[in-house]
């Protein structure tokens, strides 16, 4: 026996749908990420002249660490969800959200270790986490406002 059902049908040769088309110009999905980087790059270095004013080497490292974990993942997500798009726009979803859960999973343990030690940065840290993701997400929503307006 093949395995297969007697009544089961042949689907093997059935035509693919039809995919819609790609977008005449996909780079409008990442052109922000230049600006992006350069506003988070003087993010971070006033997080680490803050930090260092406030608490000395560990408090700046702290607070640089948050900043580049922020920017770090929210490139991540942009990267990701973009070649997506280009690829199979019906992979979106699934790849965002799996994104998603796992880099929130992994500074989830970062942030818990980051709490459970001694160091004296941490507090840094988790402020530099906080700055970034408030100053990313007013960026991007001024940069899609803007461009959308042009538009």
């Amino acid at each position: 026996m093949s395995g297969v059902s007697p009544a089961a049908p042949e689907k093997d040769d059935l035509p693919l749908p039809d995919l819609p088309p790609l977008p005449k110009d996909p780079r409008w999905k990442v052109e922000h990420l230049g600006f992006l980087t350069t506003v988070s790059f003087a993010l971070l270095m006033c997080a680490a002249s803050s930090g260092f004013l406030a608490g000395g080497a560990d408090a700046a490292l702290g607070a640089a660490g948050g900043v580049l974990i922020v920017t770090v993942s929210h490139t991540l997500t942009t990267l990701v969800v973009a070649w997506a798009d280009t690829v199979r726009p019906a992979l979106v979803m699934p790849l965002g959200m799996f994104t998603y859960v796992a880099k929130y999973s992994l500074l989830g343990i970062i942030l818990a270790v980051g709490v459970s030690s001694e160091w004296p940065g941490k507090t840094a840290l988790g402020l530099g986490v906080v700055a970034g993701v408030v100053v990313w997400t007013g960026v991007q929503a001024w940069w899609v406002t803007r461009r959308t307006l042009r538009k």
